[in-house]
């Protein structure tokens, strides 16, 4: 296995890693950093982008460790060894496994889609979902329902944060995630017959009553202010999950994946 030493923390790859660790730099070179075997494994799995591996000895203490490195030296990766006390001055994690990978973002734009069966396109908008773990979860969980895509707009967290990454558990390797400044997305999910479906206590159809077939999009708003008012003045449905017992909501990730699974329910009854 052909390896690269570095053992100084002004190493150009090392202070590029570091810098990744902020939005606007990965926003800018359009990468982001990974941590860990299991993450590692589903983006070599699905094909991600890497562009270079960085690892220290303690990775063969972990299960999996030496065979994940072993095929990423394979594959031709470029593969950095650098020491314990220096990877863990890079790395995010509590108890670091040993390894990270620095990986290019894919650029996807709603015209690359492609139907995945004869249901109609199924999305999933995160408008200013702002805890990385809710976004992460909710990626997850739209990956396991198989959504086409996950839409989010402009003031939401980063699905490229080290913390929404974990939570997504691999799944942003599978699943579509297109990012809007702007609120253009409406637009183009108009253009494409998409029927906008919004959580919104403000309502007394319950999420039961609607229809689910077509090209649909699901909106889960920010955790503490809900769904933008320019938006809901702009969706076909409005929907409520009740709430059974005192509190006044849902978590935001149990919202969605109890609407997703809903739809998807609906969706198959519908076809069979």
């Amino acid at each position: 296995m052909k390896t690269k030493s570095i053992s100084s923390e002004s190493n150009a790859i090392i202070k590029h890693i570091k810098s990744l660790r902020l939005r606007k730099q990965r926003t800018k070179n359009r990468q982001f950093v990974i941590e860990g075997v299991r993450i590692t494994e589903e983006c070599l799995k699905h094909g991600g982008r890497i562009e270079y591996v960085v690892y220290n000895k303690g990775l063969h203490n972990v299960q999996g460790g030496a065979n994940l490195l072993n095929r990423l030296s394979k594959r031709g990766y470029a593969i950095y060894e650098v020491p314990g006390p220096l990877f863990n001055k890079i790395a995010t994690t509590e108890n670091p496994q040993g390894i990270m990978a620095v990986v290019n973002m894919k650029n996807i734009t709603l015209e690359d889609l492609k139907l995945k069966d004869d249901k109609g396109l199924f999305f999933v908008i995160l408008d200013r979902v702002q805890d990385p773990g809710n976004m992460g979860t909710i990626i997850r969980t739209s990956e396991s329902a198989n959504i086409d895509a996950i839409i989010i707009t402009g003031g939401s967290v980063d699905p490229y944060n080290d913390k929404v990454l974990r939570a997504t558990m691999g799944a942003i390797f599978y699943l579509p995630v297109i990012q809007y400044k702007d609120d253009r997305w409406m637009e183009h999910l108009r253009e494409k017959g998409v029927k906008l479906i919004a959580s919104d206590l403000d309502t007394d159809k319950t999420y039961i009553d609607i229809d689910y077939s077509g090209n649909i999009g699901i909106i889960i708003g920010n955790e503490a202010n809900g769904i933008d008012k320019k938006i809901l003045c702009n969706v076909d449905e409005k929907v409520i999950i009740p709430i059974l017992g005192n509190i006044e909501s849902l978590n935001a990730a149990i919202a969605a994946g109890i609407l997703i699974y809903k739809a998807v329910e609906k969706r198959n009854l519908e076809k069979n």
